[in-house]
């Protein structure tokens, strides 16, 4: 019987690829329950000038952009960056080689590697995509005393989870405010009325 090896995930990497599910899942269908995915995708990566502007503060809207444009042909390449922390990538030189990219997806890297953290995003994508193939078993028992505080919400752990929260929350509402300046920057540009 094949055993599934796991790969060690950074909670950095963990987080952010809730954060590109439920992105996907936004994207995925209307209102009316039908599948817009294509179009909706093919429309943000005309947005791509605009989109560079939020890629360190919601990389997981941006990194959409490459849904099916890379194929991964070192894996081992790809499973270290995973374990690290966002602040601890490896150079974007070391990790390229080993990913194909489609013609339009290399359009758009080249767009987004002229920015100042280009590099950084790219690298940061490459992980999210090659993580949202694998299924949860591929990591699945990691951070074992977090995913039981996630399963067990009354064991007991809640005032550790608590001085996390209390240290980040000025930090966590301060990116909300600059997503939320900048989508409202967008809108303006794109004749809304901006609201007060």
């Amino acid at each position: 019987m094949k055993t599934t090896r796991t790969m060690t995930i950074s909670p950095f990497f963990r987080n952010l690829r809730s954060a590109y599910r439920a992105e996907m899942d936004d994207l995925t269908f209307d209102s009316d329950g039908r599948d817009v995915l294509r179009q909706r995708l093919a429309e943000k990566r005309k947005e791509i000038g605009f989109l560079v502007q939020m890629m360190e503060l919601s990389p997981e809207m941006v990194a959409v952009v490459f849904h099916q444009g890379l194929r991964f042909t070192e894996p081992a390449v790809m499973e270290h960056l995973l374990s690290h922390e966002a602040d601890e990538f490896p150079e974007w030189a070391s990790v390229c080689g080993g990913i194909e990219l489609t013609p339009w997806a290399r359009d758009l890297s080249q767009i987004i590697l002229q920015a100042p953290a280009g590099e950084w995003f790219m690298t940061l994508a490459a992980g999210l995509h090659y993580l949202a193939d694998k299924s949860d078993a591929a990591f699945a028992g990691q951070g074992g005393d977090d995913c039981d505080e996630d399963s067990d919400g009354d064991d007991g752990d809640t005032d550790e989870q608590d001085d996390f929260n209390d240290h980040e929350s000025d930090e966590v509402r301060g990116d909300a405010r600059d997503r939320e300046e900048a989508g409202a920057s967008w809108l303006e540009g794109q004749g809304f009325e901006r609201k007060d």
